[in-house]
């Protein structure tokens, strides 16, 4: 079988192989955490192959008997050879009751190397975050990058692949298909059921099911759009439906927690105070996005407004939108001592859109980098200190240029 490496994610957790810290692999189910893992446990082996591995997939059947921290133990203490180094793999931990107490546990014998994977973003949360504060470090898998994508489908960075891109989104099984859009949109709304029965349904006992699935169609229709749970609620009401803006919250928590879509905050123009009221959702994929409410070239800036913020995120980013009374900047992204301004539009073919999106730019005084990313099929030149990038530009160069 092929294998396709997936360097972000290597890079970070390279330095921390061997070490005497739980690596925890999250991100939406079906983004590649499993396969990365298994790259992981190769690498192992290949460095080191006196250590014992033990490999624990809760997806499989086999440990369906492993239903608890207790068991946990028992079941790696009764594998594991005496005298020995140890790499612990444990893919889809969030399905083991108790869990952290059975890591702490680990972690304190100091022979284990631990991994492990999960679905939900509460796993390095509450008790966890308590039990393990200073042992663990998270690496946050997303669906495929635009590069990714070439290599993935052996495709060349054209025009018609970044349209495919586009159309059918990032998810690494994708690989497996015809890129055709009846066999890839059944492939993703089979995944998306998956994902809301199992990350979201199950886990948090939803009994309205019916208003969680509504809940995602208005957030795909309203990508990359301020919105606020009051206004949902609001718009529910002029359905005839009612459903309080605590719930509402309450439900976008859920599906932000299965790492399906991503909130992102409000904050001022510098990126250091958060509003309260008001912010963004974008998909984890955008594949999975058209999948629910369908491809229109009418929604051509959401989707390229989520192509650049799952990239920015995907490289490390932490993510606000910039809001300085009548300015808004599309993203303000920062990663450690690096602040980024970053403008998304269709085309510049109007002087005003050109005005408003450099304009706005222009406005903020510090001599971070500023860019605007467009579907234009060339790069402008520079204009104040303000680049243009071609989105495939962006997409295959902007990182490596940072």
């Amino acid at each position: 079988m092929e294998v396709f490496d997936r360097s972000l994610y290597y890079k970070q957790i390279f330095p921390f192989i061997g070490k005497n810290l739980i690596k925890v692999i999250t991100g939406q189910r079906r983004v590649g955490k499993s396969f990365f893992l298994r790259q992981v446990l190769s690498e192992i082996e290949r460095q080191d192959k006196q250590t014992q591995i033990i490999y624990i997939n809760k997806e499989d059947f086999a440990f369906d008997s492993i239903r608890n921290y207790s068991d946990l133990v028992k079941y790696v203490e009764k594998s594991a050879a005496s005298n020995k180094s140890i790499a612990l793999f444990i893919d889809e931990l969030q399905d083991i009751k108790n869990f952290e107490k059975a890591l702490r546990h680990f972690h304190t014998k100091g022979i284990y190397d631990i991994y492990c994977t999960g679905s939900n973003a509460t796993l390095l949360s509450g008790e966890l975050a308590t039990l393990l504060s200073g042992r663990s470090i998270e690496i946050e898998i997303f669906s495929l990058t635009y590069p990714e994508f070439l290599q993935f489908h052996r495709l060349g960075d054209h025009e018609e692949s970044f349209e495919k891109y586009l159309f059918f989104g990032g998810m690494p099984n994708l690989i497996h298909f015809n890129l055709s859009e009846d066999i890839v949109y059944d492939y993703l709304q089979n995944l998306y059921n998956t994902i809301l029965v199992k990350d979201v349904i199950t886990r948090h006992s939803i009994r309205n099911v019916t208003f969680l699935r509504n809940l995602s169609l208005y957030i795909a229709e309203n990508t990359g759009r301020v919105i606020t749970a009051k206004r949902i609620s609001d718009y529910l009401k002029s359905q005839q439906i009612k459903m309080s803006p605590v719930l509402v919250q309450e439900y976008l928590s859920h599906l932000s927690e299965a790492y399906f879509i991503h909130k992102v905050n409000r904050s001022d123009i510098q990126g250091k105070r958060i509003f309260e009221i008001g912010e963004k959702y974008f998909f984890n994929d955008i594949g999975m996005r058209n999948a629910l409410v369908g491809y229109r070239a009418s929604d051509i800036s959401k989707l390229l407004e989520n192509i650049v913020f799952l990239h920015l995120k995907s490289s490390g980013y932490e993510i606000t939108i910039g809001k300085d009374r009548t300015k808004e900047i599309d993203f303000v992204a920062r990663k450690k001592s690096e602040l980024l301004y970053v403008q998304v539009c269709y085309l510049l073919k109007e002087q005003s859109t050109i005005d408003r999106e450099f304009g706005n730019l222009k406005k903020i005084k510090n001599n971070y980098p500023k860019i605007v990313v467009s579907m234009d099929k060339t790069s402008k030149a520079s204009y104040e200190g303000i680049e243009h990038f071609n989105i495939k530009d962006f997409c295959m160069k902007f990182v490596n240029a940072t």
